[in-house]
């Protein structure tokens, strides 16, 4: 069996294509204020990635996040 990376190449490969988003983009797509992206940031419920000053979110992340979220009907 390879070592390696036990998520396999796949994984990998759609890691490091996945989109980074900035708070202003991922604020946009989710229809809130920057203010609660940085609060659900802050609170590591959505992952992000900090590049100098600021943070990016991973399109992957954002949709793991949602998924995460999502209401069922009772």
């Amino acid at each position: 069996m390879p070592r390696g990376n036990p998520e396999g190449p796949d994984a990998i490969e759609q890691r490091s294509v996945a989109r980074l988003m900035t708070v202003a983009e991922v604020a946009s797509v989710m229809r809130v204020s920057r203010m609660t992206v940085y609060r659900l940031i802050r609170r590591a419920q959505l992952k992000a990635i900090r590049v100098g000053r600021n943070y990016r979110v991973r399109s992957t992340d954002l949709d793991e996040y949602l998924e995460s979220q999502a209401v069922t009907g009772s």
